[in-house]
């Protein structure tokens, strides 16, 4: 989320009119849909991590060990596990 000056979208009128009731606060206005972006849609993460663990489990297939795979991606024997035997495919 990022923060805009109010005074560089709104007409000077409104902008008084809301500073009647906050003042050198930050004003969070919801989207009139109300439908909010999950965690790391905007920045691609989210599909960074789904690609990443589709690539850990096809390597579990095709014979990979779960140490080796731990070596290689940089995670805990434990987060390998939880990948591999996850029932999301």
């Amino acid at each position: 989320m990022k923060y805009v000056k109010a005074n560089a979208i709104w007409l000077e009128t409104l902008v008084k009119e809301v500073q009647k009731y906050v003042q050198g606060e930050f004003l969070y206005i919801p989207n009139p849909q109300g439908i909010r972006k999950q965690w790391g849609e905007n920045s691609g993460y989210r599909q960074y991590l789904c690609d990443r663990n589709e690539e850990i489990r096809r390597e579990f297939k095709l014979g990979a060990e779960i140490e080796q795979l731990s070596d290689r991606y940089c995670l805990s024997y434990d987060s390998i596990k939880k990948i591999v035997y996850s029932k999301r495919s």
